[in-house]
């Protein structure tokens, strides 16, 4: 059903082109492979039409298409179908589908009016979801912060409709992962996820795989954080990755410092105690350089949440697609509701995190710190 713009929103007609409309569906109906463009490249759905009868008419050529022995798609079959559906009088009647092929401008134009087409279905879903939000906030009321998340997450999923995943045969799926596993043998290339630029574990995982949440834990002082900034430097550094660290620990003057140091290849102290020696200064400037074009991002915020990281993670995501995004650390995070317990906080950031991950498609990294109890027995090994 097409999104139309509410009486009160003060605004006449929706978003829409119907010229455009009738030059894919005209498009379609003189050349099957126009519709492959359209579905193919723009993913375009019968709901982005914004006339009803034009749903109806490319609803109609998907059902042609996707019959188990596919039927020719022009104007006999698709009237004829119609027909069978009970549909042809909403669909304009029988002149009407007869008369698309003649509107179309230029066949081999279709995917430029699909877009079209598919553009103005976003701005309408766009202006349902502000509605939506406006209503939200002066009926419902409650927490802002969470009135604000629900807003961004409302207009994230406008703004990405058609890239939403929908239920998939597992024989697409084994296609699909068959191909990339192929081309990946014939490459000879193992690394398929974001590189964390030590060989040895980026051999055992294959890089950092999107939609991954992989914890990162150990007891105090063991170098986590440290690592954790490694990681970062080296996925943006090394391998143009865009990379988000949320440093809830560190302020950005000490991740700063310390990933000049360690591209600079010199002890951290020394370079924060000016004890850098003059013949090695220009190693530091040329550190500074190779840092300052990464697309490295830095949030340095102490009282941090969920909801406040994942709205910044889409903010960014939408500007400059994320790689990586590393969070330092879990326990440091402000918990939504402070009447819970400690593991049940916890576990409500985890799950907004790996949410996170998913929604973007990236991999999280979230540093944890372990108890020190275990310091207090004589092996120290797991049990």
């Amino acid at each position: 059903m097409a999104v139309v713009a509410p009486p009160s929103s003060g605004v006449g007609v929706p978003p829409q082109n119907d010229e455009a409309e009738v030059a894919v569906l005209g498009a379609v109906l003189l050349t099957e492979q126009a519709l492959d463009q359209v579905l193919v490249d723009l993913k375009l759905r019968p709901d982005d039409f914004y006339r009803p009868r034009h749903q109806l008419i490319f609803r109609s050529m998907l059902r042609l298409k996707e019959k188990a022995e596919p039927e020719a798609i022009d104007a006999i079959t698709v009237c004829d179908d119609l027909t069978r559906e009970g549909k042809i009088a909403e669909a304009g009647g029988a002149a009407y589908v007869h008369s698309l092929p003649t509107m179309v401008p230029a066949v081999g134009a279709v995917r430029d009016y699909a877009k079209i087409v598919r553009d103005h279905s976003i701005l309408r879903g766009l202006l349902a979801t502000a509605h939506e939000i406006q209503e939200r906030v002066a009926t419902e009321g409650g927490d802002p912060r969470m009135l604000v998340e629900q807003a961004e997450q409302a207009i994230f999923r406008a703004g990405h409709a058609h890239e939403a995943k929908a239920l998939r045969a597992i024989e697409d799926v084994l296609h699909e992962e068959l191909d990339k596993l192929e081309r990946l043998s014939k490459e000879g290339q193992s690394l398929t996820g974001t590189p964390s630029g030590y060989r040895d574990l980026d051999e055992i995982t294959g890089g950092f795989q999107p939609g991954n949440l992989i914890v990162l834990a150990a007891r105090p002082a063991m170098g986590k954080s440290c690592l954790a900034t490694c990681i970062a430097e080296n996925a943006a550094v090394d391998h143009g990755k865009t990379v988000a660290l949320f440093s809830l620990e560190m302020s950005e003057g000490e991740l700063a410092q310390r990933l000049i140091a360690s591209r600079a290849k010199l002890s951290g102290d020394s370079l924060r105690k000016g004890r850098v020696k003059a013949e090695r200064w220009p190693k530091v400037l040329q550190a500074t350089e190779k840092l300052a074009r990464a697309p490295l991002y830095i949030d340095d915020s102490s009282d941090l949440g969920v909801l406040e990281l994942r709205a910044k993670a889409r903010r960014l995501h939408q500007r400059e697609p994320l790689g990586l995004l590393i969070v330092d650390y879990l326990q440091l995070m402000r918990a939504e509701d402070p009447r819970d317990g400690r593991v049940e906080q916890v576990g409500k950031m985890s799950r907004g995190l790996k949410i996170l991950a998913r929604e973007l498609h990236i991999p999280v990294i979230a540093i944890s710190q372990l108890s020190r109890a275990v310091e207090a027995r004589p092996d120290k090994r797991p049990l």
